[in-house]
């Protein structure tokens, strides 16, 4: 059985590797331990071997969890990875570091409304449905001009593009694509994020320009 430990540095030798074939460099690729269903028992391996970055997928499990964890770890960075509902946005605004699924201007009436009322501002990234899935979350490609610009006029922080490939196909195409729409929108600086990438095709999108990857499985091993 390996330990948490000698899955991060897999897991880190792994976007090394990428970024050398890339060249890029590996301080530039944000590694987000995708934590959702894992109880605080297979958390704690991992914040004990230094890694502090993490994701949830859902608001209340955040809540469950996290308060604890970060009483001991204060220096811990909380992503919002998930779908997130507009009657969640006062909850996602005050535990979240950043947001990865905004795709919709309901949401980002919401979203603005809660950072206003909190007076923080934390920096979201446009979801793009990217392979036009019907079931899939996402704002429309075509859509993404109109939607960034409402985000802008909300003065929320703007942290780049996310997506999530369709299953079971090659997955580069939809991150080069990704790439471009940021290119395309003019996305750059602190706005140029690419959140894309998971457990199983991590190295492919880091070589395609993903600043933050999400993995779950390669962290916490499979699922028993």
């Amino acid at each position: 059985m390996e330990t948490a430990q000698e899955r991060l540095v897999a897991v880190e030798a792994e976007i090394a590797k990428a970024c050398k074939a890339a060249r890029r460099k590996p301080d530039n690729i944000t590694l987000i331990a995708v934590s959702k269903t894992q109880p605080i028992e297979a958390i704690n391996p991992l914040l004990q071997a230094g890694h502090r970055v993490f994701g949830e997928n859902r608001v209340q499990e955040a809540q469950a969890k996290w308060p604890e964890l970060r009483e001991r770890y204060p220096d811990v960075e909380l992503h919002g990875i998930g779908q997130l509902q507009s009657n969640k946005a006062e909850d996602a605004v005050a535990l979240f570091d950043s947001i990865h699924a905004l795709d919709r201007m309901s949401l980002v009436k919401a979203l603005a409304k809660a950072m206003n009322k909190a007076d923080k501002r934390v920096p979201c990234f446009v979801q793009v449905n990217i392979g036009s899935e019907e079931q899939k979350g996402g704002c429309a490609i075509e859509a993404l001009p109109e939607l960034l610009s409402e985000v802008r006029s909300a003065d929320i922080p703007l942290a780049g593009l996310m997506c999530l490939p369709p299953a079971d196909i090659e997955p580069a195409p939809f991150f080069a694509l990704l790439a471009k729409l940021l290119q395309d929108n003019g996305l750059t600086g602190s706005e140029g994020g690419l959140s894309m990438g998971m457990s199983g095709d991590y190295p492919t999108a880091v070589m395609l320009g993903a600043t933050h990857v999400r993995v779950g499985t390669a962290l916490f091993g499979a699922r028993g």
